[in-house]
């Protein structure tokens, strides 16, 4: 099994930067539950949602390509871009990546 770097950067004030192992074949949204590092998945990640919403700032040919139902719940996203995708289908499958994970605090409660 190969293993990656993953570098998240948060849009949070006050939160520094972390790099962490993700091995082929996981999720950014594993890797953050894995480390205690916050990231709404009202779904379960599953898909079926749009709250673990990330940008993708580096590595972007590195993960899975994006599905039509991704896509579609990107598009319910808060604020989304072209580097938009869900944490739980970026699916690492050759190198390391950056993603940068949206303010949070704007989630909870709901």
């Amino acid at each position: 099994m190969s293993i990656f770097k993953l570098k998240i950067n948060f849009e949070e004030q006050g939160k520094e930067p972390i790099e962490l192992p993700i091995a082929g074949g996981e999720s950014v949204l594993d890797v953050c539950h894995d480390h205690g590092i916050e990231l709404q998945h009202n779904c379960g990640g599953v898909c079926g949602c749009s709250t673990c919403h990330v940008y993708v700032t580096k590595g972007m040919d590195d993960i899975q390509e994006i599905s039509d139902k991704e896509e579609d719940f990107i598009d319910r996203a808060v604020r989304p871009r072209i580097t938009s995708r869900l944490g739980c289908q970026c699916v690492v499958i050759s190198g390391d990546i950056e993603v940068t994970i949206p303010d949070q605090s704007e989630f909870l409660g709901h």
